[in-house]
């Protein structure tokens, strides 16, 4: 059979992916390379449609092309853009830029929208080849520039659950605002415990409460994580709803919870002074810092004091004595919990735990809800002590389920494929680095090399690309352990409030509780497959929605700074420019190839640099650069910069050697 029947024979199945300029992609379902879908295709179709495909041909750049056969499957049902109107014609630009049509809409179907707004469209006719998509407006999200638009159209865009369902409401007002005594009956009573929530200031969500004590040479912590399970039973309105969503998402300026309010901030939350039903695990680990025994227990707490992570700083760390003073009843717990963090962190070390140094930042509002500044979050050791008392409480629930064979969502992180451990050894090469541990580096090989280049001023650099070589976690019955934390069985079981995941665990650790076995529980293997994967996309769909969100409120806060010069990091290297990240700033922009007007650049994917062909000048993730802003794109999400400074813009850079540019170029 020759080639081009073999190829005519090829029938593929896969989801479209539109591009902004206008051409698609057709990612296959069984994993195979992506093929090209030219702009006369992608006319009758949109971004995420399931379409039947046969491969024609293979273009000169070794690309298939293929023929569309059938669209089974057309996803985008609505979307969200801008309202315009181009003479009597009426039509929404999608602010997904992977949604390459305009929706036409019939003045019938406009409703009471006008020029500018920014709208949600449902289509009721899809793209054909000789049609654009047709829509009604479904719903006016607001003026273009108005207060808060932007969470709304991140909201809009990606399809994240707002509204209550009348039942959801309904089950959730039938508990009332206080724990009922019948609910507290064989509950083991910790209310004399002096348990304490240490979270940030804004928190009100308060779904874990820890205590520490002394027993010898060993410690017993109890961790006490809200019973959420308690409230929200299997199949009932509350959990479907809850399983939607998969898990709240947090927005600079609000919370779209994944439990009503009722809950979320009321019973579920572990105020102090009051009543709250928990799930405690209780652990004793050993003067190393490993759990010898542990057990879980339903109980009743009560929190005796809500601190804040700078408070608990000022009371154990720094020892400020007007704050200790003012939480004497709790200042001996909270250092005994500080001593357990100091073993915690050194085992956490030793077994090669991975900790990557990221900047986080928190966006800071005028009066009128505009941004006015972006502020780096400082993580202090009162952040790392509760981070550490999470893993060993989820690391003790990943046990137990292992322990009583029972079923679970385990939160899995694979190690690196041999693929980017091949192209990450190829970078650490050019820089005279070697990552130990042959074709299956451990975590320990990331750690001792993160450890080793820690001093190094281009530290950040590396850090960057191998935190690019690692998988993203996510959740699955399946256990193979967390490679980034560095651990056989790992779970989430301590934010039952904010993630579906979490209320499983809590639900199967309960089931053993009552004497219930794998066989009776309501989970089995397929249905937590399903449900890891919805998980997992929840995970995604909030960070990308909560990315978009704070990409326009950065690109907000420019509008009134173009023209003018920061100093900046390289962030990343492309062969189509420089991203760079303002200092004092935390905004990243484009400089883009056609700016670096001195030189032709070329880039080099193995070292992640742009060099100059012909004086050597040499670009790298971690540089610090003098650039001018010149534009802002609030549709895009995008800045662009130029140089700021013609003669001195590469402020701090070691990579500017012609001899390194040319042999390069001699090993190309």
């Amino acid at each position: 059979m020759g080639i081009d029947l073999l190829l005519k024979c090829q029938l593929i199945t896969g989801r479209v992916v539109g591009h902004p300029e206008g051409h698609g992609f057709l990612i296959p379902e069984d994993g195979i390379d992506s093929l090209f879908l030219s702009h006369r295709q992608m006319r009758e179709l949109l971004h995420g449609d399931r379409v039947l495909v046969r491969v024609i041909s293979i273009d000169s750049r070794g690309r298939r092309e293929c023929t569309i056969l059938d669209i089974l499957e057309r996803n985008t049902k609505t979307v969200v853009g801008r309202l315009c109107k181009v003479q009597d014609t009426w039509f929404v630009i999608p602010d997904n830029k992977r949604v390459n049509q305009d929706i036409i809409i019939p003045d019938t179907e406009r409703r009471a929208a006008s020029v500018g707004q920014i709208v949600v469209a449902e289509i009721i006719k899809q793209p054909s080849a000789k049609n654009r998509p047709i829509g009604r407006i479904k719903e006016i999200l607001g003026e273009y520039m108005a207060p808060g638009i932007e969470v709304l159209i991140a909201i809009a865009r990606y399809g994240i659950p707002m509204e209550w369902p009348a039942a959801v409401m309904g089950e959730s007002d039938l508990y009332g605002e206080v724990v009922q005594e019948s609910s507290i009956k064989g509950r083991l009573d910790l209310r004399g415990i002096p348990l304490i929530t240490i979270d940030s200031i804004t928190a009100r969500d308060l779904d874990d409460a820890v205590y520490c004590e002394r027993r010898g040479d060993n410690w017993r912590l109890l961790v006490a994580i809200a019973d959420v399970s308690w409230y929200v039973q299997i199949a009932t309105a509350l959990d479907l709803e809850a399983r939607k969503r998969g898990n709240s998402v947090y927005f600079p300026d609000r919370v779209i919870p994944m439990l009503p309010e009722a809950l979320s901030n009321g019973l579920c939350s572990l105020y102090p002074g009051v009543d709250r039903l928990c799930i405690v695990c209780e652990m004793t680990l050993n003067a190393h810092g490993s759990i010898i025994r542990s057990r879980f227990v339903e109980a009743v707490m009560r929190s005796h004091a809500q601190l804040t992570y700078e408070t608990a700083a000022a009371i154990t760390i720094s020892r400020i004595p007007r704050v200790r003073t003012e939480y004497a009843a709790i200042a001996p717990h909270l250092d005994r919990l500080y001593e357990l963090y100091q073993v915690l962190k050194t085992c956490r070390k030793q077994r090669g735990a991975i900790d990557f140094d990221t900047q986080e930042t928190i966006i800071e509002y005028s009066a009128a809800r505009k941004i006015e500044r972006i502020l780096p979050i400082e993580r202090n050791d009162a952040h790392r002590l509760i981070e550490e008392c999470m893993i060993a409480a989820n690391t003790a629930a990943a046990r137990f389920l292992k322990r009583h064979k029972m079923l679970g969502l385990y939160r899995v992180h694979e190690g690196p494929t041999a693929d980017s451990v091949n192209k990450l050894r190829a970078f650490l090469g050019e820089l005279g680095l070697l990552l130990n541990g042959g074709r299956k580096p451990i975590s320990l090989d990331y750690t001792e090399l993160l450890d080793g280049v820690m001093n190094r001023p281009d530290a950040p650099l590396i850090q960057t690309i191998m935190l690019r070589s690692l998988a993203k976690a996510i959740y699955s019955p399946d256990n193979i352990g967390h490679f980034g934390l560095a651990l056989e069985a790992y779970t989430h079981f301590t934010s039952p409030i904010r993630r579906y995941p979490d209320l499983q665990i809590h639900r199967a650790i309960r089931h053993v509780l009552k004497g219930g076995k794998s066989t009776n529980f309501p989970y089995k293997h397929a249905d937590l497959v399903i449900l890891g994967e919805h998980c997992s996309m929840s995970e995604r769909r909030a960070e990308e929605a909560v990315r978009d969100a704070v990409e326009w409120l950065k690109c907000e806060f420019m509008l009134d700074k173009i023209g003018k010069i920061f100093d900046g990091v390289i962030t990343s290297v492309m062969g189509f420019g420089l991203f760079v990240e303002l200092k004092e700033v935390y905004v990243e922009g484009l400089v883009h190839v056609t700016a670096l007007k001195n030189d032709h650049y070329r880039f080099d994917p193995v070292g992640y640099r742009l060099c100059g062909e012909h004086y050597g000048q040499i670009y790298r993730m971690g540089d610090k650069l003098r650039v001018r802003v010149i534009r802002v794109d609030l549709d895009e999400r995008k800045i662009d910069f130029d140089l700021g400074d013609d003669h001195n813009n590469l402020l701090h850079s070691s990579h500017r050697s012609n001899r390194q540019n040319r042999s390069f170029y001699k090993k190309r």
